[in-house]
């Protein structure tokens, strides 16, 4: 029986599934719209792994004034949820002496982390992530998913663009009812007139 156990195996050894959501994190935290498509059950394990991390950002954002060790100590925590950029210049040459990029994901994702997104969710006491269902995939039937961030700059963008044309569908409305206020008043006193 698999009672307690809490996550899901995806078919993978456990260092196979570990680097599997380093991955995915930092992919999610380096992605230009700050969402990536997944299957999800990925997705869904994915979740409680880069909440932790988002966390931790959100741990040393909130952290008082001369506790630097104690920052240090969680952007050092928080580097084990990426896959860390190479360390020496040997490892940067590939077969036959060809020079390759230098891979610095994990660096990028863990300075964005703090630097952005510990700020941006320095008040909200967690659900940092969502995940929208897409349906099935046409090649195995896989139930597919985006899992994204909340509060990304898409999404506001959106939100304002949406105060800003329900102020101008109330503004027109105003207008077109003051003219027909207008209009009664008009005849009012048409009528006033008459008699």
């Amino acid at each position: 029986m698999r009672h307690l156990k809490a996550h899901r195996k995806l078919g993978r050894t456990s260092e196979h599934r570990h680097s599997m959501l380093r991955n995915l994190a930092t992919s999610l935290i380096n992605a230009r719209d700050e969402r990536i498509q997944t299957s999800l059950p990925k997705a869904k394990e994915m979740r409680p792994f880069i909440e932790k991390a988002i966390t931790l950002a959100r741990q040393a954002q909130n952290l008082q004034e001369g506790s630097e060790a104690r920052a240090l100590h969680l952007r050092r925590q928080a580097a084990g949820y990426f896959h860390a950029g190479n360390t020496s210049a040997s490892a940067l040459t590939g077969k036959r002496g060809v020079v390759r990029a230098e891979r610095t994901a994990g660096v990028a994702a863990l300075k964005r982390l703090f630097g952005e997104l510990g700020v941006r969710y320095k008040d909200r006491p967690g659900g940092y992530t969502r995940i929208l269902k897409l349906g099935n995939r046409v090649g195995d039937n896989a139930e597919v998913a985006i899992i994204e961030l909340v509060d990304n700059p898409r999404e506001l963008e959106a939100q304002e663009a949406g105060k800003k044309r329900a102020a101008k569908t109330a503004g027109t409305k105003k207008k077109a009812g003051s003219k027909k206020s207008k209009g009664k008043a008009e005849e009012a006193e048409e009528t006033a007139a008459d008699e």
